[in-house]
């Protein structure tokens, strides 16, 4: 991560706002930054990121991590030579998927959004 950190550090050095949308997993701490960056630099970078984090129950990231977790399992496991072998069979898996209209069995309904959520919604 290292070689990362050091790219991400010169490609946002310019910016004055990052917003970071992320679920509340505990593992997402603002402290890993000091694992990769020198602490003058990481303190920088926090001081720039705006944190948003998702609802704990029925976050549309946990739709997105399973999509990512079932591209890891059927795609990017293998090694691939270089990145354009790489992007063409994420298009391939992602043209096939689209295909077969696979679709999240998302069991959250909207009534029990409206209890478990009830400070969102407003009282009448």
């Amino acid at each position: 991560m290292g070689q990362d950190g050091r790219r991400y550090g010169r490609k946002y050095a310019t910016v004055t706002k990052i917003t970071l949308v992320q679920d509340n997993l505990k593992a997402h701490k603002p402290a890993a930054l000091y694992e990769v960056f020198e602490p003058q630099r990481a303190k920088a970078i926090l001081d720039k990121i705006e944190f948003v984090f998702t609802l704990k129950h029925g976050s549309w990231l946990n739709m997105a991590e399973i999509e990512f977790s079932v591209l890891r399992r059927q795609v990017t496991q293998y090694r691939m030579a270089d990145r354009q072998i790489l992007a063409h069979h994420i298009a391939f898996w992602q043209k096939e998927r689209n295909q077969k209209q696979v679709k999240a069995n998302w069991q959250f309904q909207t009534k029990d959004a409206r209890i478990k959520l009830r400070k969102l919604y407003p009282t009448i």
